[in-house]
């Protein structure tokens, strides 16, 4: 491989400013075969005078070592006008090890696979007879989970009622096991209000309590629901 013309003086020596990081274009050359599918790294290998000596290639499985290498000799032929005897070329395949970029990458795929149950809006409507009805709209995937329940008009039992109808909204989503509440209440920290609350998890024959916390900024009530989905999402979204 040739150092670009534009970058060198009467001689051909590099005559870039500075630490000279790639004078014969060996970076361009690995980042182009890292780009291929099922290709984790590479590493080319040059002589003194820029000519191609070794490529190796570390790919996961699915792809045969034979085809990698007729990919990434098209590859280079193709993008850099570089013509790579095949020989020159080796592969080495694992289905167990992968770098640390590749995990990563994994994991985020997997995580936005997983379906979210999100909080979407709490409604209140007032009944005959000092009553009110709460209705509570969760999204899980592109599905609406709807839930509603009525109870007096008073304060504590609003209140409650709030967290009961996010519960029951979340015990519908649910593959398995079930929620109840313990409480919930409203706490002054830190110069500002909180809804706190506490609830009962049961998948078999274990039971356990959570509890989870929302700021109160929008009114009581919601921040009681959105507390209920704090203190269960962890295991929720562990089953979904």
């Amino acid at each position: 491989m040739e150092p670009d013309p534009a970058k060198t003086g009467e001689s051909g020596a590099p005559e870039k400013p500075g630490i000279e990081s790639d004078p014969w274009g060996l970076k361009r050359a690995e980042n182009l075969i890292c780009s291929l599918q099922g290709v984790l790294s590479a590493r080319v290998v040059a002589t003194g005078s820029g000519e191609i000596k070794e490529i190796h290639v570390f790919t996961r499985g699915g792809t045969a070592a034979k085809q990698m290498v007729r990919n990434v000799e098209s590859a280079l032929l193709a993008h850099l006008s570089l013509a790579v005897d095949h020989r020159k070329i080796s592969v080495a395949q694992t289905d167990e090890v992968s770098p640390i970029e590749v995990l990563e990458e994994e994991a985020v795929r997997l995580r936005a696979s997983r379906r979210q149950l999100v909080f979407q809006k709490l409604e209140v409507t007032t009944l005959e007879r000092q009553r009110v009805r709460f209705g509570v709209r969760l999204v899980l995937g592109d599905v609406d989970i709807l839930n509603d329940l009525e109870s007096a008009d008073v304060p504590r039992a609003r209140l409650q009622a709030a967290a009961r109808v996010a519960l029951g909204a979340i015990d519908k989503a649910l593959p398995r096991g079930t929620v109840d509440l313990e409480g919930v209440r409203i706490i002054d920290a830190f110069d500002r209000k909180y809804a706190f609350v506490g609830v009962h998890i049961v998948d078999g024959r274990e039971s356990w309590m959570v509890t989870g916390s929302c700021e109160v900024t929008e009114g009581e009530e919601r921040a009681a629901a959105i507390a209920v989905l704090d203190a269960t999402n962890r295991w929720v979204h562990s089953l979904l």
